[in-house]
């Protein structure tokens, strides 16, 4: 088996793990993670060669981008104190707290390359808790808190690495300097980020086609990266900016196919490039075991402090850091989420999964100094971190969906289903008010009218049957199984129609290119 034939029977992996994970009620980063770390040890399996430095750039770009789409501006703004409070202060505690233990225990470690292996093991993973809180039915305003928590750790995380790992690559730290550096990479990525945003805006206008968005938007996160790391930024950050800036002013709200196919086409990229990522911690055990050399004992111990450093660090500062949120949220913080129970901040707590992030930054430390030397105590930084990663990844991972069923935590559906009802009120009266302003301008006979505004106010009913009277509701309950029925007949019709047109492609004489145009316009009606 080449590396070639590895990385597809990752993607494989990657795809196959999501069902079987929900059959067995078990994450599917975790059950990524045992397969590659069972694939690690066959003989026949080759030794993963993939050079650090194209780690970070072919990872954390379509990770971080595709974050983004569940989260917008507004989140972000209106969280900016439990974000700064529990996401981005806790990484530079954790950060400080794992690099003086780490420079106590483990001989020849530099002080620099103890700040990169607390930087790398500081940021929580998203992906592996919200997988777990999208099954579990969390509170919305925990999903919340943890999305903009892994999305903002990740790039404090990213940045004090990078100053870390240049500090020891070098010999040299200078912390005006380093702060210096900080400012300026904050600002170049907030400018790159804003600059393409804008511009990716302006051209997914211009494309129309949503094949030529969708490819478009796959490039988007690795311009971003580049284009700000080339000009001393961060390219974590900028593409952070980016995303934040293409979801707040998208181009068109009518673009249903483009969002449609952009949703799905994320959806996927997200599922894939996880799943490979997972699939790569388990594969690098063999890796990671080779460097023990014979200290596998002392190595392991190293890594059991530092996980206990980066839990117990979690929740001696959530304690606090929570207590201190409830204090300074007032009635006007309505938007902001926040613990409300001690409860949710265990649930929290223990939702601080290491993952891909610090798997990308393992992997991208620099096999050597600029001196030529090889980087200090290389080997012995990443057996630590992918102790951390597992143990965190396996043990809080798969207990969470006990815990979170023991301490009874569970999402508001009240306020969700009030939230819609609200939608569907504020969506009928816009269907209601246009359809005013077409019959000031156009004569519509009586009975179309009348059909009119009846499917207008069908609008909010169908979204939300909550809304009409109970007399009203029967009725409409009525009619909507009725249309079920007519909708389902419908599907049955148009996949008959479907199948005839795909048989025709066989047949002699038949264009290939015509039986596709009929068969995407039958799809699009079958969408509608």
């Amino acid at each position: 088996m080449d590396q070639m034939a590895l990385l597809l029977a990752l993607l494989l992996g990657a795809v196959v793990t999501v069902p079987l994970g929900q059959r067995f009620d078990l994450p599917a980063p975790v059950l990524m993670t045992l397969a590659g770390a069972g694939v690690a040890f066959l003989p026949f399996v080759p030794t993963v060669d993939f050079p650090p430095e194209f780690i970070l750039p072919l990872v954390l770009p379509p990770l971080l981008y595709a974050s983004v789409q569940r989260t917008s501006w507004r989140q972000f703004a209106a969280n900016v104190r439990p974000i700064l409070l529990l996401a981005v202060a806790l990484v530079f505690v954790t950060t400080a707290a794992v690099a003086v233990v780490a420079d106590s225990i483990v001989p020849g470690l530099p002080i620099a390359a103890a700040v990169a292996l607390g930087a790398l093991v500081a940021p929580p993973d998203p992906v592996a808790a919200t997988a777990v809180a999208g099954r579990l039915g969390l509170p919305r305003r925990l999903v919340s808190i943890l999305e903009g928590e892994g999305l903002f750790n990740d790039v404090t995380a990213i940045v004090l690495y990078h100053v870390a790992i240049a500090a020891a690559v070098t010999g040299t730290f200078s912390l005006p300097v380093a702060a210096g550096q900080l400012v300026l990479s904050a600002v170049v990525a907030v400018a790159v980020g804003l600059a393409l945003g804008w511009l990716s805006n302006r051209l997914m206008g211009l494309l129309g086609d949503p094949t030529l968005q969708v490819g478009l938007s796959l490039m988007v996160p690795f311009v971003s990266y580049v284009l700000a790391e080339e000009m001393r930024g961060s390219g974590v950050l900028a593409v952070l900016t980016t995303a934040l800036f293409v979801a707040e002013h998208s181009a068109d709200a009518d673009d249903v196919m483009g969002r449609l196919a952009g949703n799905t086409f994320w959806d996927i990229v997200d599922t894939l490039v996880t799943g490979v990522a997972f699939g790569l911690i388990g594969l690098e055990l063999h890796n990671v075991f080779g460097t023990a050399d014979g200290r596998i004992g002392a190595m392991l111990a190293w890594g059991a402090a530092i996980t206990g450093v980066v839990v117990g660090v979690r929740l001696l500062w959530l304690l606090p850091a929570t207590w201190l949120a409830k204090r300074l949220h007032t009635r006007r913080d309505y938007d902001e989420d926040i613990p409300v129970s001690w409860r949710e901040t265990v649930v929290m707590w223990w939702s601080g999964m290491r993952g891909v992030a610090s798997v990308a930054l393992a992997l991208a430390i620099p096999l050597r100094t600029d001196s030529g030397e090889p980087f200090p105590a290389r080997g012995e930084i990443v057996f630590i971190a992918f102790v951390v990663i597992l143990s965190t990844l396996l043990l809080q991972g798969l207990t969470l969906p006990w815990l979170v069923r023991r301490l009874g935590v569970r999402a508001d559906t009240d306020a969700e289903r009030e939230l819609e009802h609200e939608l569907a009120i504020r969506a009928a009266r816009a269907a209601r008010h246009r359809l005013r302003e077409i019959e000031e301008v156009e004569d519509l006979p009586e009975e179309v009218s009348e059909r009119l505004h009846r499917g207008a106010y069908e609008v909010g009913a169908r979204i939300s049957p909550d809304i009409v009277d109970e007399e009203r509701r029967d009725w409409y309950s009525r009619r909507a199984q009725r249309l079920r029925t007519v909708q389902r007949i419908q599907r049955e019709m148009l996949s008959a129609a479907r199948h005839e047109v795909l048989a025709a492609r066989s047949e002699p004489g038949a264009d290939p290119e015509i039986v596709d145009r009929v068969l995407r316009h039958l799809d699009v009606r079958s969408l509608r």
